[in-house]
């Protein structure tokens, strides 16, 4: 289970770990947090053991892509991800970018389609022409055939997802709320325990857990639930 850490700072970051006790814990580091930081704060969830998903949703021509993932792949984080509807050479150059660190395997990991989508808005605002389901399964297929190691894909669909895909490919499910939360922007949210359910190997939880009076305690209870 990943915490999100959707903080717009290294201090905020800092102060919200050590001040509830979850250092060591797994973490997500979005485009917020490191396009402030940058590689500061990976140097410090690492040096205080923490496992990273780092979440920048690379989505480019393929040869910056690779670039990018060489550079990337020196930190030595545990996931990282690219946008499924780069195609499969922009994938597959991602994965040979990463590759470039023979001594640490970053799994790369597509985002099929956003968890503030539904299928109005990918049908008459992005342009594809399937429900959500359809192109969520179709990207995770293509994503695998390309080299990826996984998909980062709504709870919703990770059954589908499992059902269509090798058993060790990977769904990384954000999108989680304690069942008493508001869903605030996302459209397909889940709690841990139907995540579980569903076929998800990896959950990410944000707001239930950053937001809460008691953070530590919300963690734990997350926790707990994803773990029965």
């Amino acid at each position: 289970m990943y915490l999100a850490l959707d903080f717009p700072n290294f201090r905020e970051t800092k102060i919200f770990l050590e001040n509830n006790n979850l250092q060591g814990v797994p973490v997500k580091v979005g485009m917020e947090l490191f396009y402030k930081e940058g590689t500061k704060i990976l140097e410090y969830l690492k040096n205080n053991n923490h496992s990273i998903f780092l979440d920048l949703k690379l989505f480019d021509i393929p040869t910056t892509v690779k670039n990018a993932m060489r550079n990337l792949a020196y930190f030595e984080v545990d996931f990282v991800n690219v946008h499924a509807l780069g195609g499969t050479e922009m994938i597959k150059q991602a994965k040979e970018g990463l590759q470039t660190n023979s001594t640490y395997d970053t799994k790369l990991l597509a985002v099929t389609v956003l968890t503030s989508m539904d299928n109005q808005v990918i049908n008459r605002e992005v342009g594809l022409g399937g429900t959500v389901d359809e192109e969520v399964t179709r990207l995770a297929k293509l994503s695998e055939d390309s080299g990826a190691s996984g998909v980062v894909c709504s709870v919703h669909e990770a059954a589908l997802i499992k059902e269509t895909t090798q058993p060790n490919f990977v769904t990384m499910t954000p999108g989680i709320r304690l069942l008493e939360d508001q869903t605030n922007d996302q459209k397909r949210v889940a709690t841990p325990k139907f995540a579980k359910q569903n076929g998800s190997d990896y959950i990410v939880i944000g707001r239930s857990v950053t937001q809460a009076k008691n953070p530590k305690l919300a963690y734990e209870s997350a926790l707990k639930e994803w773990l029965k």
